[in-house]
C-alpha cells in the first residue's frame, strides 16, 4: 500500500512556518515503539508527530529528551512523520506474521488530533492500516474534538477505544491553564457524538484541574462509560518531580488555585466520581489508563 508524499528519503526535512508554529515534514525508520511501565497494559506506543501545538504547560514530555533535544520551545514546532503509515504497514505485518500481540496506545507524547492532522491526516491511514491489519488493543488517546472525522474509520477496527482529555468541567479553568487547548463546550460536544456512535469511550482527568466535584460527575453523566482520573504527582513518571521543574505550582499560585496543587486533591473527584457512577466506571491512573473500556450502558 503506498501512501501519499511518502516517497522522500529517510533523515529528509521540509520546514514551513504555519501561523507561529514550526511545521516540518520528516521520515522515521520506525513507527511503533515498545512500551510498559505505566502503559503496562500495551505493546507499543505510536507518535504520529513529535511536538503539540496545544502547549500544555505542565505537559511530561517537555522533560523528554524527545523535547529537550529537539530544539525549540514547547508548542513551538511540529514534526510531521509524513511515512508513518507505510511504517506502520510493514511493522504490524511482520508482527501479526511473527505471531507477536499488538495492544497500540495512540498517542503518549503528542496529540493525533492536533492541528497539523487536518492537512496531513496521518493519524486517519495509520488508523486505516489498523482497520485492516487488526491489532488486538488500540487505544486512541486525545484532547482534539477533530477526532469526530473519523469516526466512520475508528467503528471498523475491533478492539478500538477512544479516550477524550477533560481535564476540568470550569471553561475559565481551561483558559487560564491551558488557553490553546480545545474549550470544554467541544470536547462534550465530541463525547455525544462518539458515544452517538457507539464507541467505547473513557474520558481522562488527566491531569485533574480545579473543579467542583459535583459539577464534574453531572457533566459526565451519559457522556462516557469509564472514567480515568490523574494527577502531576503520580502521573508524570517522577513523583510530581518533572512538573515542579515545569513551574506548574507557581502557575497555580498566580492564578489564585494554589490548594489544588498538592497530594490527595484528587481524593474529593474520585469519591464523587464513585458514588454516582460505580467502582467499576472509575480508576485512578496508571490503572485506568491500562483497563480496557467496552461500549455498555452509558454511565
Amino acid at each position: 500500500m503506498g501512501w501519499p508524499g511518502t516517497s522522500r528519503s529517510p533523515g529528509r526535512r521540509r520546514s514551513k512556518r504555519m501561523a507561529t508554529t514550526d511545521v516540518r515534514e520528516i521520515t522515521c525508520k520506525t513507527i511503533l515503539t515498545r512500551t510498559g511501565g505505566f502503559l503496562e497494559g500495551y505493546t507499543h506506543t505510536l507518535q504520529p508527530y513529535v511536538g503539540c501545538v496545544y502547549r500544555c504547560p505542565y505537559c511530561y514530555v517537555q522533560a523528554l529528551p524527545v523535547h529537550l533535544y529537539h530544539g525549540g520551545a514547547w508548542g513551538d514546532y511540529v514534526d510531521v512523520k509524513i511515512n508513518a503509515p507505510e511504517r506502520l504497514e510493514a511493522e504490524m505485518a511482520r508482527l501479526k506474521k511473527r505471531g507477536k500481540p499488538v495492544r497500540v496506545f495512540l498517542s503518549s507524547a503528542t496529540d493525533p488530533y492536533q492541528g497539523a492532522e487536518s492537512k496531513y491526516r496521518i493519524t486517519r491511514q495509520c488508523l486505516e492500516v489498523f482497520a485492516s491489519l487488526h491489532p488486538d488493543r488500540l487505544v486512541v488517546q486525545t484532547r482534539s474534538p477533530m477526532v469526530h472525522r473519523d469516526f466512520d474509520v475508528l467503528k471498523r477496527i475491533e478492539g478500538v477505544e477512544l479516550n477524550l482529555t477533560l481535564e476540568t468541567h470550569d471553561e475559565t479553568v481551561r483558559r487560564n491553564l491551558t488557553p490553546h487547548a480545545p474549550s470544554v463546550a467541544s470536547r462534550l460536544k465530541t463525547l455525544d457524538a462518539a458515544m452517538e456512535t457507539g464507541l467505547p469511550v473513557r474520558v481522562t482527568i488527566s491531569p485533574m484541574l480545579p473543579n467542583d466535584p459535583d459539577t464534574f460527575v453531572e457533566t459526565l453523566r451519559d457522556r462516557c462509560h469509564s472514567v480515568v482520573v490523574d494527577t502531576y504527582f503520580d502521573g508524570d513518571g517522577s513523583g510530581g518531580m518533572r512538573t515542579e521543574r515545569l513551574q506548574v505550582r507557581e502557575m497555580y499560585e498566580r492564578f489564585g488555585y494554589g490548594e489544588w496543587y498538592r497530594l490527595g486533591a484528587h481524593h474529593a473527584l474520585v469519591d464523587a466520581l464513585t458514588a454516582s457512577l460505580g467502582a467499576g466506571c472509575v480508576a485512578y491512573s496508571k490503572e485506568g489508563f491500562n483497563r480496557a473500556v467496552r461500549a455498555a450502558p452509558k454511565i
